[in-house]
């Protein structure tokens, strides 16, 4: 698709993080804009007087969405495609779009993908800080961005790409469910139930997560444990590069094959990594190694691979180190919201910790979560909306009894010490929530603050 702005009317639904520097790009571009949220603007934003000046007409309110007459239609993430008055304006003749889909369209870099529905922070993040190391040992002026669904807006910066440069991105299923463009590499770390309460159902879902591998991807990366991915190892032309954290190579297919042996990550029958030399815990990271250097093959060497592996501590929120206070450890894994996020950090410790478990549920069943509390926890402090759900399925659980420490508080902050109390010297108490933090938070980082404010706060 072709993008000439000049004159266009251009309607900007929803102003979050992505969408507002899209305000501007379009306005540099002779649009006229409409810009539309739920909630009325910060008039002491001065970016909203500046906008006003220019021409931006404000539709804000509960109504915000309804009269749409444009010429394209830039979709906030959150916001369905297939909401009534969106299909409506479609139905006239605009093009809906997205600012992560213009950036696809213009970006003169080559991009590299990641979505997953979990391990797609850390596999994006790993993936970025591989290419920009070995793009540093080589000296040739070569830059290498990162951002989308991990926070950071990247159209801004079409300025500064140049075709030779590399561009990764983490796309969510929500950005991914009308995208029409292809990265160049793609990767899908896992699908499993997530996001049940805003997609229709579970094949949406997935359809959102494939909707990652389209006609002009030149690389995919799968993960062979995982059967909704495995289902694309034989599927398109491009090149299959499929990990494994318990396969041995001779049962899954694929072009390349990365998976462990002898305590070695392997890529076809060469070491590549040892796994020992892996700082942040949990074989899930193993996992996410495995992606990333599948999504980086050929471009980053085994020593790049070591080098990062050894010193990198993490993304922050996930099974992130707080603090050490009388003998107690304390890890923030805010990033969780979902179950199969939390039943894999419950796996990433030596010693079983004390879970803070609990916010606004997904629809997602907590039947597994609630076998894995009981084997992988030592204790269970439950606060948030989601608790008594939590609750009854952990006593519907087999090998519940009484005797297994559930505490239930309905402040964030009693819930920490609620946890602080039922840990001894040599403990590990653990956030990590099974659920989203809208209930009590605008996003899992606040969540995540406040969950280290506390922490900190605590007297030696």
């Amino acid at each position: 698709m072709q993008y000439d702005f000049n004159g266009k009317r251009c309607a900007v639904l929803g102003l979050g993080v992505s969408n507002l520097p899209l305000i501007d790009f379009l306005l540099d571009r002779g649009a006229r804009v409409s810009a539309r949220d739920q909630k009325p603007v910060d008039e002491t934003d001065g970016r909203i007087a500046a906008w006003r000046a220019r021409g931006v007409e404000f539709v804000c309110g509960e109504c915000y969405l309804d009269g749409i007459d444009a010429d394209f239609v830039f979709r906030s993430p959150g916001i369905r495609p297939d909401t009534l008055q969106i299909a409506d304006a479609v139905k006239r003749g605009a093009v809906l779009t997205s600012e992560m889909e213009l950036f696809f369209a213009l970006c003169p870099a080559k991009i590299f993908a990641v979505t997953g529905s979990d391990g797609k922070t850390t596999t994006t993040t790993l993936t970025y800080k591989l290419l920009e190391a070995e793009a540093e040992k080589e000296g040739k002026g070569r830059r290498v961005f990162v951002g989308g669904n991990i926070g950071t807006p990247l159209l801004p910066r079409l300025g500064e790409m140049r075709d030779d440069d590399f561009a990764v991105v983490e796309l969510s299923s929500f950005q991914l469910m009308t995208m029409q463009k292809s990265a160049w590499g793609a990767a899908i770390t896992n699908i499993s139930p997530n996001h049940l309460n805003w997609h229709t159902d579970m094949d949406e879902y997935t359809r959102a997560k494939y909707n990652i591998y389209g006609d002009d991807t030149q690389r995919i990366v799968l993960n062979a444990d995982n059967p909704l991915t495995a289902a694309l190892i034989n599927t398109g032309r491009a090149e299959k590069i499929v990990f494994s954290l318990d396969k041995h190579p001779d049962a899954f297919g694929g072009d390349v094959k990365i998976y462990e042996e002898d305590g070695y990550i392997c890529v076809n029958g060469e070491k590549v990594l040892n796994t020992a030399d892996i700082k942040i815990p949990g074989r899930f990271n193993v996992a996410n190694y495995m992606c990333a250097i599948g999504m980086t093959l050929g471009l980053v060497s085994p020593e790049t691979i070591t080098a990062l592996a050894k010193s990198f501590g993490g993304v922050e929120h996930r099974n992130e180190f707080v603090r050490e206070i009388g003998g107690v450890r304390y890890y923030n894994s805010s990033i969780d919201s979902s179950p199969s996020r939390t039943m894999a950090a419950l796996s990433a410790y030596p010693k079983k910790p004390v879970l803070i478990c609990g916010g606004r549920d997904k629809h997602v069943p907590f039947d597994g979560l609630a076998k894995a509390i009981l084997t992988e926890a030592k204790a269970l402090v439950l606060t948030g909306e989601a608790k008594d759900q939590i609750l009854t399925a952990v006593k519907n659980a087999e090998g519940y009894t009484p005797a297994f420490p559930i505490l239930i508080r309905e402040n964030f902050a009693d819930a920490v010490e609620a946890a602080r109390s039922l840990a001894s010297p040599g403990d590990i108490i653990l956030l990590s929530p099974a659920c989203t933090s809208f209930d009590a938070f605008k996003n899992f980082e606040e969540r995540g603050k406040t969950f280290k404010s506390i922490v900190n706060s605590f007297a030696d």
